[in-house]
């Protein structure tokens, strides 16, 4: 089995962050100018939470809160579901399932050392499982050579 480690080490390891008193404008402009759908938030270099284009649309534009006065501390999610890089990809994959979470940082003790998206997991998963054809394919058709 895998693990985030081996995942990241093809995947790479950058992670977008922002401060936990910027404002959700700031934090929707760098989500949308890195191409991503989530940042995780720091507090004096260490990881307090997350925010995701799914906070931004439940707790601002629902609510009718204006972006650019709003913090992200007032809207993240603080209670920071994270793995560590030894983590199985498929314990990942349940992980996520479970909690119905997009996005799972990766933390080694205290720092961060990834971000790993259901996305990342799934196409990992795919493959693997694509090559496990491959291999009892190539299998079966020597035995009756």
């Amino acid at each position: 089995m895998a693990t985030v480690k081996q995942l990241l080490s093809v995947k790479g390891r950058t992670v977008h962050t922002i401060l936990e008193t910027a404002t959700v404008f700031d934090a929707i402009s760098k989500m949308v100018n890195n191409n991503t759908g989530s940042l995780v938030v720091v507090r004096d270099g260490t990881p307090c939470g997350i925010i995701t284009e799914r906070d931004y649309l439940r707790r601002v534009a629902l609510e009718g809160r204006a972006s650019k006065t709003t913090e992200v501390r007032e809207i993240m999610s603080s209670k920071l579901v994270y793995v560590d890089p030894d983590t199985d990809v498929e314990e990942c994959m349940a992980l996520m399932t479970h909690r119905r979470i997009r996005h799972l940082p990766v933390l080694d003790g205290s720092d961060l050392a990834g971000l790993v998206s259901i996305g990342d997991v799934v196409k990992h998963l795919a493959g693997e499982r694509e090559r496990t054809i491959q291999e009892l394919t190539t299998y079966i058709q020597r035995g009756y050579a």
